[in-house]
Order: structure tokens, then C-alpha cells, then sequence
């Protein structure tokens, strides 16, 4: 399938205030095999209200490019957006309207987190059982005001899961490749590598993703392009069948 731009029109010219691990590290495509290409593009552009041609869906600066898979399509693909801080209540309030909301029975359906991620977040089921998740960032600026949200809000694709035999081996391969550092301190099952704007989140094969955590991690024929490194490279994933390459 070729890939079709498509003109965008964006609220949301963020950029950071301050960041730890790499500064600038985004992600500018994603290649997502699919179950049914219609299907998945319709729900980005109902849903999410996110410009979609041929298969090409556009996140601010950002594309998703939906493939038909070969094979079984993945499930359980986890993918975050961007949002604005200032806005993250009004986005809530849009996307309880377009699609209902993963919970946790303790903490509802809004998570804030402080320490290293200084953002709050919610999640909802995306087409092929995918775990998706609309993330304020507080080291991010952006415009506010009182205008309605809209998919115009979403500023990029800023997180894109990837499962793994050895986390601590794509973290040392991510620096030694891309010359990326973790956002906070790994662990032997989880790892956020990259920035506010940009992150690949490695992560155990058997660890299910949060919050209901009914889907466990995979991504499989996926493959990602980064732009704001320091080497031009790829890693690869055979036993999980990803890719991260530069542009």
C-alpha cells in the first residue's frame, strides 16, 4: 500500500519545557498490520475524528499507515496520544462521548502520575483488541482555551508498545543504536525509552497491559520510524517481529 499524505490541521503545537532521558525523540510513522484496513481507518477517523486517506491516518505529526496483515493481524498493540495538560479534562469529556473507557476498580477511570511521568492518562479499546490512551503531559506546553476538543487536539503518536524477551537488552541496544536513554529508571519487565514526545514502551511478553489488563503486549509486523536521534539505524525484534528504524 503507498503511503498518502494528508494536510493537517492541528490545535496542538506542543513542545517540551523540560525533559529527562532524550529530548527529542519523536515518532513520525507506524506501520500497523490490520485485520480489516476499512475497519480500523473507519474507527480513527469516527472515533477519534483523525484524517484518514488510503489507509494513511494522520496524528498531528505523526501517521499511522494500516497494512493488511499477513497472517493473524496483532492484538493487544498499545499506542498513546498526545493531548494537551491544560485540556485533559475537556479530552475526557470527548472521549466518553465517542467510546467507552477502560477503568481500575481502585483508581476509576483517570490516572495521574507524578515522578518521572508527571501525567495523567485514560485508555480505551482501539480496532484488533488494541489498548489506546489519550496522556497530558505537564512538561509539555501546548495551547489552551475554551474551544470545543476535537481530534485536532491530538498532537502525536507518542507511545507504541513493544514486547520483549529481555527488556534491559533493548534499553542497552536503544542507547548503543540510537543513542536514547529511559524516561525514569527501568525495570526487568517495563522500560519507557525516549522522550515526552516519543516513546517505546518495552515491556515483558507476559505482562498485561494497564488498566483492566486483559490484553497482553504484542506487535508483531509492526514497524516504527523515529526522527530527533543522535544515529541514523534500526533494532530489530525477530522473536516479537518489530522494527524501529530512523527516517
Amino acid at each position: 500500500m503507498t503511503s498518502t499524505h494528508v494536510e493537517v490541521v492541528t490545535n496542538c503545537p506542543i513542545r517540551p519545557v523540560t525533559t529527562s532521558g532524550s529530548d527529542f525523540m519523536r515518532i513520525t510513522q507506524l506501520t500497523l498490520p490490520a485485520s480489516d484496513v476499512s475497519k480500523s481507518a473507519a474507527f480513527f477517523r469516527d472515533v477519534l475524528e483523525l484524517p484518514t486517506a488510503a489507509g494513511s491516518v494522520q496524528v498531528g505529526w505523526s501517521e499511522i499507515r494500516l497494512v493488511s496483515a499477513i497472517g493473524d493481524a496483532p492484538h493487544g498493540v498499545h499506542m498513546a496520544f498526545n493531548v494537551p495538560y491544560d485540556r485533559f479534562d475537556a479530552a475526557i469529556e470527548w472521549l466518553k462521548e465517542r467510546t467507552p473507557l477502560q477503568h481500575e476498580p481502585d483508581s476509576g477511570q483517570c490516572f495521574v502520575l507524578e515522578g518521572h511521568w508527571q501525567s495523567k492518562s485514560v485508555y480505551f479499546d482501539g480496532p484488533d483488541n488494541s489498548v489506546l490512551e489519550l496522556i497530558g503531559r505537564r512538561r509539555l506546553t501546548g495551547p489552551s482555551g475554551k474551544r470545543p476538543f476535537s481530534g485536532a487536539d491530538l498532537c502525536c503518536l507518542s507511545e507504541v508498545g513493544l514486547p520483549a524477551e529481555d527488556v534491559g537488552s533493548v534499553v542497552a541496544e536503544a542507547a548503543r543504536t540510537f543513542g536514547v536513554a529511559t524516561l525514569g529508571p527501568a525495570s526487568p519487565g517495563f522500560a519507557a525509552i525516549g522522550s515526552d514526545q516519543g516513546l517505546l514502551i518495552a515491556v515483558a511478553p507476559n505482562r498485561p497491559w494497564f488498566p483492566e489488563k486483559r490484553q497482553l503486549p504484542s506487535a508483531r509486523g509492526l514497524e516504527i520510524t523515529v526522527a530527533g536521534v543522535k544515529t541514523p539505524a534500526a533494532m530489530s525484534d525477530l522473536v516479537n517481529g518489530w522494527t524501529v528504524r530512523t527516517a
